[in-house]
């Protein structure tokens, strides 16, 4: 009995370790960007999972902590803005962490694949790849992004995307503790130069151009309306939202100005003539455009936009990717009542917009729109590559209150700009408001939750990059491929 005692007390600590670990893990994500935290994290797991029975529980233990301690906004959203009780808001963010958790446990093979360097990475690759499409995807905290901007592994983007960073970062992690617990002897020496292999070519990596410039550089204006989500559709608030933006967009010269998503609390068909000839003549005026984030209505449904006002011709971008339980309703009629008793979210049954989607043209350059989310999904914004010379997000993370989902959302434009070599341009309600050059570098920015416009001078680039020419194709491919060859004749 007091064997038994001891051996559960033991296996409980090493549970809430493991936990621990993966809290800690997001600590090298923004807003904190220390990203060798992620390589203590996982190989401190890896290690307990080689020497415990219970490895299973120590992977889903660990990613319970990492999305816990990652995603805890989520919480924020459903009850302060959405309306939800505070009780079952927290049940709702705890059970989708359960569920991402899941995707952890391609580590509980370490043991069994011990002697592959390549198993780990390649199954964990795949997975993660597989919760970005499952249920619309959810690729937030791919592990990757914890090397954005500045790591050596992130001069693989361009070539490999997101995933490919992840499955480095993984490797990276097998060759330490394989280093760490052999014999010095020739192998432990060839995996060490291996090593430095990795990192250095990443590093090498990140001085290639796959693109070159194209057109004069463009003066911007990104606007940025710090409005409260509780306020933004309060009609109360109507005319001094509106007179806000008016005279923001009439303070800038520049020749391209870009507003928040849903920036304008009306739908266009509803938006004052005389506010659209103004923002229209100021524009002119300019020789640019504006584009404004707002909801269209269209043949009896209802999209979350982009539209350019101005010297060019009208033009629309209709976000296609929508945000689950926020834009779109997912089996509404199993859950129909939570959104009737539980939500109040505006407008969260919206239409798609077109998969494929010309590039908005304004000003001698090609701006490839995304809307908030969208952009979390890279195989999706390559869609309007080659012929987009600047990338441009539009988003509202007002949702998320003060907590650190505006700076991990940031990260990811940076990752999203790494991956297409553009500029990336952000016009957010509360932030992060910025401007990014097409090596993920952070030109300018301003501080979150403050009335401004962010001026700028921006360059746009042709060309294309090896994984806005194929996806992830070819990295899911050859993991698939290794994974299969492992599993078939590993004896």
């Amino acid at each position: 009995m007091v064997s038994s005692s001891l051996v559960e007390k033991k296996t409980l600590l090493s549970l809430s370790f493991s936990f621990l670990l993966g809290g800690l893990s997001v600590f090298s994500f923004a807003p904190f960007n220390f990203p060798v935290v992620i390589f203590i994290s996982v190989a401190a797991l890896l290690v307990i999972i080689k020497r415990n029975k219970e490895e299973n529980q120590h992977a889903l233990v660990f990613g319970l902590g990492f999305f816990l301690s990652g995603i805890y906004w989520l919480v924020i959203c459903l009850n302060q803005y959405g309306q939800m009780n505070f009780f079952f808001a927290a049940l709702s963010t705890f059970i989708l962490c359960i569920f991402l958790s899941l995707f952890f446990y391609p580590l509980t093979f370490y043991k069994k694949y011990y002697s592959s360097l390549f198993f780990i990475p390649a199954f964990f690759t795949l997975t993660e790849w597989f919760r970005g499409v499952i249920f619309t995807g959810f690729p937030w905290l791919s592990l990757g992004y914890s090397q954005i901007p500045n790591s050596s592994l992130a001069g693989y983007i361009s070539i490999t995307g997101i995933h490919g960073v992840t499955f480095c970062v993984l490797l990276s992690i097998i060759i330490i503790l394989r280093i760490f617990t052999m014999k010095y002897c020739r192998e432990s020496i060839f995996l060490f130069l291996f090593l430095i292999l990795i990192w250095v070519g990443g590093e090498l990596l990140k001085n290639i151009s796959w693109v070159g410039k194209i057109n004069s550089p463009l003066k911007v204006s990104l606007i940025q309306g710090n409005i409260s989500q509780d306020k933004k559709w309060d009609n109360n608030f109507l005319e001094e939202n509106l007179q806000m933006y008016m005279n923001l967009v009439k303070s800038s010269n520049s020749s391209l100005i870009i507003l928040p998503e849903t920036s304008i609390p009306l739908m266009l068909h509803q938006i004052p003539n005389g506010y659209l000839n103004k923002v229209r003549s100021h524009a002119i005026k300019n020789n640019g455009d504006v584009i404004l984030g707002v909801i269209e209505k269209d043949n009896g449904k209802f999209y979350n936009s982009a539209v350019s006002i101005g010297s060019a011709p009208m033009q629309y971008y209709r976000k296609h990717h929508l945000v689950p339980f926020g834009e779109f309703i997912p089996f509404e009629k199993l859950i129909g009542y939570i959104y009737e008793n539980w939500l109040r979210i505006p407008f969260s049954n919206l239409s798609r917009g077109s998969e494929i989607q010309p590039p908005i043209a304004v000003s001698d350059q090609k701006l490839g729109l995304n809307i908030c989310y969208e952009d979390v999904f890279g195989y999706e914004i390559i869609k309007s590559l080659p012929e987009a010379t600047i990338l441009v997000n539009l988003s509202n993370d007002a949702w998320y209150g003060k907590s650190i989902a505006a700076s991990q959302h940031l990260q990811i434009s940076q990752a999203r700009a790494m991956e297409a070599q553009r500029m990336m341009l952000r016009a957010t309600n509360t932030g992060v408001t910025a401007i990014i050059d097409k090596n993920g570098r952070l030109i300018s920015s301003l501080p979150q939750h403050q009335v401004g416009s962010l001026d700028g001078i921006v360059q746009g680039y042709k060309g294309s990059t090896p994984f806005s020419k194929y996806g992830n194709y070819p990295l899911i491919i050859l993991c698939l491929l290794y994974i299969l060859f492992i599993v078939k004749f590993k004896k």
